[in-house]
């Protein structure tokens, strides 16, 4: 990413709030249930957030053959003291699926070895994708959540004169940062589970180029802001969401 780790944090934040209003409807969106400050033994302060993501029409039209429309209904516990996070995502309906993605962000360009701390074992069955947000793909998922339309081979930041991102630019921007990302993911399931995986993890993949795309792509709506502006966001969001579920219950009653 062609930002410092500060900078980072404020566009991560600000694009999550921005791309949850842009998929929040009457029947489909996050809901924000705890948002709360948390401490590691270090007494490092982070926080701690439990979301609910409701995408049942986004769910693939083969899981519908056997299960329930609100089959993509996922629960997400996130542990954040950044520039370290734990994310836990799980789904009622298939109570064995668990999806864990640990992240390390780094001051780098993507060339550090093992951020993670992997042992001889997780080392080989693990697979490296590396992910560049100039390039954009095109599939199932990417039509699903969205696929924004910038041209970084074109594009420069008004505020920062970033851009435009041509052929290698991790290895000649600054600043440049790195997010490591370890996903993990269980589906014990006979006959569909390895299916399910493979599902899951191309929408997770289509997330992270998205949302990382939109960080760019928004800096000039970003940069400069402070975290008590990004606290006002959240809230007006957390505000929004409530609404919205206050008015589905009352035409459901």
């Amino acid at each position: 990413m062609p930002m410092t780790l500060d900078e980072y944090q404020i566009a991560q934040k600000y694009t999550m709030i921005k791309m949850q209003k842009q998929h929040t409807t009457s029947t489909e969106g996050v809901d924000v249930l705890q948002d709360k400050p948390l401490q590691d033994d270090l007494s490092t302060e982070g926080r701690y957030t439990s979301k609910v993501y409701r995408f049942q029409s986004k769910a693939p039209t083969w899981i519908a053959t056997f299960a329930p429309t609100d089959a993509l209904l996922m629960e997400e516990e996130a542990w954040n003291i950044y520039p370290k996070c734990k994310t836990v995502m799980k789904c009622p309906y298939f109570t064995k699926f668990s999806l864990t993605i640990e992240t390390v962000h780094k001051d780098d360009n993507g060339h550090s070895e093992n951020v993670h701390g992997l042992n001889e074992e997780q080392l080989a069955a693990r697979e490296v994708e590396i992910i560049d947000i100039a390039s954009s793909t095109s599939n199932y998922w990417s039509y699903v959540i969205g696929s924004s339309d910038f041209d970084f081979t074109q594009f420069k930041s008004e505020k920062t004169a970033r851009g435009p991102l041509s052929d290698g630019w991790q290895d000649k921007c600054r600043p440049v940062m790195t997010a490591y990302k370890l996903v993990t993911i269980d589906a014990p399931y006979w006959g569909f589970g390895y299916r399910l995986e493979q599902a899951l993890l191309a929408g997770e993949r289509a997330l992270f180029i998205e949302s990382h795309r939109n960080c760019f792509g928004w800096i000039d709506e970003w940069h400069g802001m402070t975290f008590p502006q990004i606290r006002q966001l959240e809230e007006q969001y957390a505000a929004l969401s409530k609404e919205i579920n206050e008015e589905e219950a009352v035409m459901n009653a």
